[in-house]
């Protein structure tokens, strides 16, 4: 049954933040923290801990580094395990929304 397929989702991408997180990486080949921030409109410590918890699962992988001895800087590049998990999540998703439209007809 598709519903409890549903239920069974990767909930480490499913949830909201995480999925823009994850979209957003899979389109760039690296994005900075403060450019992540912007575009999915997270605080700096949500963001911090939702980069946490895909960094734990190798989803993605988080560099900290100093511009010019000075100036910190975080950047965020998505993991070939992230990019495979953001693609079977869209995959298993048509899947079940594909298999709910059948059952209508």
């Amino acid at each position: 049954m598709p519903f409890k397929e549903l239920a069974r989702i990767d909930k480490l991408v499913h949830e909201p933040a995480r999925l823009a997180i994850l979209n957003a990486l899979a389109a760039c080949h690296v994005a900075e923290f403060l450019f992540l921030q912007e575009l999915t409109g997270l605080t700096k410590g949500n963001l911090s801990c939702h980069l946490s918890k895909l960094e734990k699962a190798n989803l993605v992988s988080i560099d900290k580094h100093f511009v010019r001895k000075k100036i910190p800087q975080t950047t965020v590049r998505i993991t070939p395990e992230g990019r495979a998990a953001v693609e079977n999540y869209w995959k298993n998703l048509d899947r079940i929304r594909s298999e709910i439209e059948n059952l209508k007809n």
